[in-house]
């Protein structure tokens, strides 16, 4: 679904734009946050890891189910379907590289913070390691979901830091919005491990 782009405002003729993934994935790097913070590096590393095997699926799934043939019954259909479901596979695979790269960095950041500070100063912790971590989240992903070869490269780069630029900004902020969450999950975490 993330392949939807909508407009967010022109900035002095130029159109700003955001992917609809903009409101989930400050929230899956506050829950990275979370479970670093109570359970350590490896922890998350290992939840990282089912998430990339999930990621995987997708784009196995994806692929086999668009290559099967049609029945007379879907046909009118299957165009829209295949299209939907390859630019899926598409996205699964900036999704996989992105997701990969970007959490690996986010997790690193947040507990090389975590050790300097003494496991102190959450708050600015988790912003600083999103804020990282999102920035190549957002590039790396984009340049993979969103590149067109058809078109030129001047074209490419514009869309792309049009919709790029306000992407990060906007899960930066929201990010700075999630911070609340991410004490509140460190808190019902600790408690839950205190009652076992």
């Amino acid at each position: 679904m993330g392949a939807k782009s909508f407009p967010l405002f022109t900035l002095r003729g130029y159109q700003l734009n955001a992917s609809v993934a903009i409101f989930l994935l400050p929230l899956v790097y506050s829950i990275n946050d979370i479970i670093t913070e109570v359970y350590g590096k490896q922890r998350m590393q290992q939840l990282m890891k089912v998430g990339l095997v999930v990621i995987v699926l997708i784009i196995l799934v994806s692929a086999f189910f668009t290559s099967l043939p049609t029945t007379a019954r879907f046909a009118e259909m299957h165009s829209a379907y295949v299209s939907i479901f390859h630019m899926g596979i598409r996205m699964s695979i900036a999704s996989l590289l992105s997701f990969w790269i970007a959490n690996i960095l986010d997790i690193y950041v947040f507990s090389l913070m975590r050790k300097k500070m003494l496991n102190k100063k959450l708050r600015l912790r988790t912003n600083v390691s999103n804020i990282v971590s999102e920035f190549f989240d957002t590039f790396i992903f984009l340049i993979i979901a969103f590149y067109a070869f058809h078109l030129p490269f001047a074209e490419n780069v514009a869309f792309i830091v049009s919709i790029g630029i306000p992407y990060w900004i906007l899960k930066c902020v929201m990010s700075f919005l999630t911070t609340p969450v991410v004490y509140y999950g460190v808190k019902v975490l600790r408690k839950s491990e205190y009652r076992e």
